[in-house]
C-alpha cells in the first residue's frame, strides 16, 4: 500500500529526462525572476559578481536541506554546499522591507513538470515554506499547495490535478484525511492514518517529489576546491553524493581500482590528454585512509615507474581530479553543477579539458559549467564548427550587472559553425585588446 501511495503523483512524472530549466527570484542580485534552460552542456558565463552562482546557489541550499541527517526546516542556510549565517546575506537589497522578503525557486524537470516553492522570511527571519505549485504542463494541470489546507480545498486540488485516476484515488484512500505537510524543503499530501494509543497518529506521504530526487542527486563541485592532502579519509562511495563531491573521490578510485573498473583507465586517458599524469593508483594505508599516487612524469617520458603523492605534484591535478571522476560517475540526466573547471590548469590543459566537457555532454550528463575560461569556450565553438559536438547539446547563458545591481542573462543558442552573432565582447574581444596593446607598445614611438 505505501508503494501504490508514493506513486499516486509522481507517475505523472515517470519519464526521466533531469533538470531541464531553472528559474530564481530574491536571491542576491537576482530580484526579478531569472530562468535559464539546462542541456546537456550548459555555459554560465559573464564578469565576476554577475550573478553567475546566484542562479545556482538557491539549489545547493535545497540539495544540502535534504542532505542533511536530521531536519533541518525549510533551508538549511549554512551547509556544505552554501554557507550563510543570516538570510539578510541573499535577500536583495532592495526586498529587504521587514515581512517583504521572499524567494521562488522554479524547477522544471523532464521538460514538462515544473515545481515552485516560495520560501518566506518574516520579522524572525526563520525560512517557511508559504506555498508550492506543481505544473505539468504536457496536461495543462496545476496543483497547489498551501500549510494548513484544508481537506476539502486538497481534496478537489488532488482530482482535478489527476482527472483520469479520480475512480482509482477514491477507491484507495479516505480522501476526506488528506493533510499538507512540510517535507524538508516541499510540500507534500500526507493521509491521516488510525490513531494508536491516545494521541499517536500515523502519517503517509501520498508521492515522492521528483524535483527531490533530482536534487538530492545533485553533484557539486565548487570553484573554491580543498587544499591538496597527503592521506585522505574512506567514505561510502556511492550515490547520492551529499555534500561536496571531492570528499568521495579517493574511495571511488579505490572502488574502481579493486573492481578493475574501465573507468580508471579512462580517468588516467583523461589526464593524460590534459598533459598531466598517465598513472594514478590508490593506496590503502589502513582501513579508514587512502593515500593517491600519481605518475610524476608524463606518458612516454619514461618507462620506469615514478609514482608519487598527489601532493607532491603541480597543483592542477588535485584540483581537476574531482572534476574528472565526477563526469565518469556521473549517469545520464544527472546534473553535475562545476564552478571553473579550468582552476589552476595551464591554457593547454584548459584547451584539452573542452573535449573531455564535450565527450560527457554527448553521453547525456547534465553539466551545468560556469567558467572564466576564452580558450575553453573556444574550443567548444571549434568542436561545434568541426562537427564533434552537436549544437543542440549546448546553451550559453551570459550574465551582466545592470546600473542598480541587478543581474539580467542573454541567453542563446550556438549555431553548427558555434557562433550567435555577437559574442560576449568581455572574452574574445579582451584577448585581442591585450595582444593589440602589445603590438602597439613593441612597434611604438619609444622603440623607433
Amino acid at each position: 500500500m505505501a508503494q501504490q501511495r508514493a506513486s499516486t503523483i509522481g507517475a505523472q512524472t515517470s519519464r526521466n529526462e533531469g533538470i531541464t530549466e531553472i528559474s530564481v527570484q530574491g536571491f542576491k542580485s537576482l530580484s526579478s525572476e531569472s530562468r535559464i534552460e539546462i542541456r546537456p552542456l550548459t555555459i554560465l558565463a559573464g564578469a565576476n559578481s554577475s550573478g553567475k552562482s546566484s542562479i545556482m546557489q538557491p539549489l545547493l541550499l535545497m540539495k544540502q536541506t535534504l542532505g542533511a541527517s536530521t531536519d533541518p526546516g525549510p533551508l538549511l542556510l549554512n551547509g556544505p554546499n552554501a554557507k550563510f549565517t543570516s538570510v539578510g546575506q541573499f535577500v536583495p537589497w532592495m526586498n529587504r522591507e521587514l515581512g517583504g522578503q521572499e524567494l521562488s525557486v522554479e524547477v522544471k524537470i523532464d521538460s514538462h513538470t515544473s515545481y515552485k516553492t516560495v520560501f518566506v522570511f518574516g520579522k524572525s527571519r526563520t525560512p517557511r515554506i508559504r506555498d508550492m505549485t506543481i505544473v505539468d504542463e504536457s496536461e495543462q494541470l496545476t496543483l497547489h499547495l498551501v500549510p494548513d489546507q484544508s481537506s476539502e480545498s486538497l481534496k478537489d486540488s488532488l482530482l482535478a490535478f489527476n482527472p483520469e485516476r479520480k475512480e482509482q484515488l477514491a477507491g484507495l484512500f479516505d480522501l476526506s484525511q488528506l493533510s499538507v505537510f512540510r517535507d524538508r524543503c516541499f510540500l507534500n499530501i500526507a493521509l491521516g492514518a488510525a490513531d494508536i494509543g491516545r494521541s499517536r497518529v500515523i502519517r503517509f506521504p501520498m508521492y515522492d517529489v521528483p524535483v527531490s530526487r533530482e536534487l538530492n542527486r545533485m553533484i557539486h563541485i565548487p570553484g573554491l576546491r580543498g587544499a591538496r592532502e597527503r592521506i585522505f579519509a574512506t567514505v561510502a562511495s556511492g550515490p547520492p553524493f551529499p555534500g561536496l563531491f571531492e570528499k568521495y573521490v579517493p574511495t571511488v578510485i579505490v572502488d574502481w581500482q579493486t573492481d578493475g573498473d574501465e573507468r580508471l583507465s579512462k580517468l588516467e586517458h583523461m589526464l593524460s590528454a590534459l598533459g598531466m599524469t598517465s598513472e594514478l593508483r590508490a593506496l590503502r594505508v589502513n582501513d579508514t585512509q587512502v593515500d593517491l599516487l600519481v605518475g610524476r612524469l608524463s606518458e612516454g617520458e619514461s618507462d620506469l615507474p615514478d609514482l608519487v603523492s598527489i601532493a607532491d605534484v603541480g597543483f592542477g591535478v588535485s584540483q581537476v581530479l574531482p572534476v574528472l571522476v565526477a563526469f565518469l560517475v556521473a549517469e545520464k540526466d544527472q546534473l553535475v553543477y562545476v564552478e571553473q573547471p579550468e582552476l589552476h590548469l595551464h591554457p593547454r590543459a584548459q584547451y584539452a579539458l573542452a573535449r573531455v566537457i564535450a565527450d560527457t555532454a554527448k553521453r547525456g550528463v547534465r553539466l551545468v559549467m560556469e567558467t572564466h575560461s576564452a580558450l575553453l569556450l573556444l574550443q567548444v565553438r571549434t568542436l561545434m564548427a568541426s562537427g564533434d559536438l552537436d549544437p543542440d547539446l549546448v546553451k550559453l547563458h551570459w550574465f551582466s550587472r545592470s546600473e542598480d545591481g541587478t543581474t539580467s542573462i542573454q541567453s542563446a543558442d550556438l549555431d553548427e559553425d558555434g557562433a550567435f552573432g555577437n559574442w560576449p565582447e568581455d572574452f574574445g574581444s579582451v584577448e585581442l585588446m591585450a595582444e593589440g596593446a602589445y603590438l602597439d607598445a613593441v612597434e611604438g614611438p619609444s622603440r623607433s
